[in-house]
């Protein structure tokens, strides 16, 4: 992964203290403590960035910037108590030449000002020039995109433009748990390596900057120019509505159309997601009306009047969580001429393991109603069969007529608690999904890894064209560069046998055990024994996923991060993705069979570069 933000230095304050090279911790910094909760912090120097100390155990500490009088921005910090976790930057550089006052506000419950006035966040906050964000944690993916640092969760936004994939994510600059959410945005040329760019779109007046979509205007409809980035998103404060922005600088930089809100209800309703729709010339916009655990279908002229055109999920497929994230796009039917519609719908709780997950439905969509395929015998379908992929949606525009999605990797029971501090969450790996009828009748929704992604691949560290293992195990080494990050491909023949089991181990006692069930027809995840789990409750768990194939064999292709394991079966037609975060890498790959003799064929194991 890129390790740099552009038009912005690095430097990151991860001790427990900030000294900058020339400069005192308050060197151009005054601090005047008003009482025990309220403290007014004056920039007087004129550096890129004002490092806030963060300790996590704290609760937010609210700040009002104002500048040259005026309030600019209301932040929420974790400000440090009596000791300092990490630093994260205030950027400085907007206001050059203007008076920077912070109030500030927190909950310390502090009997005297003498005290509060002993907080560890007074005595290092600090002026600097640069930022480090250089990982220092043994859980960040080497392969995977996250945040430089701060806290990550939905994708959104997504658009492919002038060959560059654009990812937004809801993003808090300001500290690695849920808060201050805006638009990041990361941009790649290859799916494989990501550049980072300044914050996209910020928290305002109406609230914080929740999930939404971008598409390309091509004929202007929205006034804003040819193949201007129009983009929709939650604004969400006291009540939850939707607002336009718009950009003509591909996507760096956003514009606010005037007079937001374009879109508001009487109920909780968020993640707008549009396209055009080229048979009826017309913008469609799904919506989640979340707690009413449906999706509402709007359509536009010119993506500022929107009418209600249908609503659909009431009492269908998985109703326990809210609603959130819909996509809807067409694709075609693998061997047959058919083509159907796609409805994702991303809910928390209610996965099949807890939490949060995602659940599709394939349907007819005729512009301005969805109706999906009943079968009241059919179970909900998920596109995931692991803990930790949520909130996926699709980039507009790709090339090809692909359909690239990607998701978040991790799960609300426990996304804040992972043991990591410089930063919170990763994505998936990019996907191409694609339909397939299995053996059952039903068209079920496949996510393969997207092509580009060979070029992770380093070296090949081995190669067994065939091998028979019964219950004694035939073990293999796994590569140790770069923390033992590898991916796995190979072929299983149970034909002769009833189950296989797949062990990921290492020294330390921590293991990952997936077992095909060949009688079942099912393939599971067991990471109870993985590494560190007792961070929560949720977090140890099986999962298990039907492998939709009945003779017995399947081909597995698995990615192993630092800290996520990717299990993509016959071509993507059934995924597992589960966070793992193991004492040290794992070493050692066992397979074995119970009932007969199975075969493994074709294995090959490659090392995996770090971006």
């Amino acid at each position: 992964m890129s390790k740099t933000i552009k038009g912005i230095a690095v430097m990151m304050m991860l001790g427990l203290t900030a000294v900058m090279a020339g400069a005192s911790p308050l060197d151009g910094v005054e601090i005047n403590h008003l009482g025990t909760n309220n403290t007014i912090v004056r920039v007087n120097g004129e550096r890129k960035y004002l490092l806030l100390p963060v300790q996590e155990s704290h609760d937010d500490a609210r700040i009002n910037v104002l500048v040259d009088g005026r309030l600019d921005r209301t932040i929420n910090v974790r400000l440090a108590k009596n000791r300092v976790d990490y630093y994260v930057p205030f950027d400085l550089t907007p206001y050059r030449g203007h008076k920077v006052v912070m109030n500030v506000f927190t909950n310390q419950g502090r009997s005297s000002v003498r005290e509060a006035a002993d907080d560890a966040c007074w005595n290092n906050i600090s002026l600097a020039d640069t930022f480090d964000t250089v990982n220092r944690e043994k859980y960040r993916p080497a392969y995977h995109h996250t945040p430089l640092y701060g806290w990550m969760n939905d994708p959104n936004g997504m658009f492919y433009k002038d060959g560059i994939w654009h990812l937004y994510y809801q993003y808090n600059p300001y500290g690695s748990k849920w808060q201050n959410l805006s638009w990041g945005h990361s941009t790649s040329t290859d799916l494989v390596h990501w550049n980072h760019h300044p914050v996209a779109i910020q928290p305002d007046g109406l609230g914080m900057v929740f999930s939404g979509s971008c598409a390309i205007d091509r004929s202007s409809t929205a006034g804003y120019g040819k193949n201007a980035v129009v983009g929709m998103y939650t604004s969400a404060d006291a009540s939850q509505t939707q607002s336009l922005v718009w950009s003509d600088d591909n996507g760096e930089t956003f514009r606010t159309y005037a007079a937001n809100p374009v879109l508001t209800l009487e109920s909780e309703a968020r993640d707008p997601n549009m396209f055009w729709d080229d048979d009826a010339r017309q913008w469609v916009l799904v919506l989640a009306h979340a707690l009413e655990h449906e999706m509402l279908i709007f359509t536009s002229p010119d993506m500022k009047k929107w009418t209600l055109q249908s609503s659909f999920g009431k009492g269908i497929g998985a109703q326990e969580g809210v609603w959130e994230c819909p996509d809807l796009f067409r694709l075609p039917v693998e061997g047959s001429g058919e083509e159907k519609w796609v409805m994702l719908c991303n809910l928390n709780p209610g996965g099949p393991f807890g939490g949060s997950a995602t659940q599709y439905f394939i349907g007819e969509f005729d512009g301005k109603t969805f109706k999906a395929d009943v079968d009241g015998n059919i179970p909900t379908k998920w596109m995931d069969f692991g803990k930790d992929h949520y909130a996926t949606v699709s980039w507009s525009d790709a090339p090809g007529g692909r359909r690239t999605v990607i998701g978040w990797m991790s799960n609300w029971q426990y996304a804040a608690e992972v043991p990591t501090m410089q930063f919170r969450s990763a994505n998936t790996l990019p996907r191409e999904a694609r339909l397939f009828k299995a053996a059952d009748g039903q068209i079920y929704l496949s996510s393969e890894p997207s092509p580009e992604l060979t070029a992770l691949r380093g070296s090949l560290s081995l190669k067994v064209r065939k091998a028979s293992v019964g219950r004694k195990s035939r073990t293999y080494v796994l590569p140790s560069a770069n923390d033992g990050v590898c991916e796995i491909v190979f072929d299983v023949d149970a034909r002769k046998s009833g189950a296989v089991e797949i062990e990921l181990s290492n020294s330390d006692g921590g293991k990952v055990v997936m077992t095909y069930d060949a009688v079942a027809h099912t393939l599971s995840f067991d990471r109870t024994k993985s590494g560190v789990v007792d961070f929560s409750q949720d977090f140890p768990a099986v999962t298990v996923a039907p492998t939709f194939e009945t003779d017995n064999r399947i081909s597995l292709r698995i990615f192993i991060d630092r800290s996520s394991i990717e299990v993509f079966g016959n071509n993507g037609n059934f995924v597992m993705t589960n966070l793992v975060f193991p004492t040290i890498p794992y070493t050692r790959l066992s397979v074995s069979a119970r009932g007969g003799n199975a075969k493994i064929e074709n294995l090959h194991i490659y090392s995996i570069k770090e971006n």
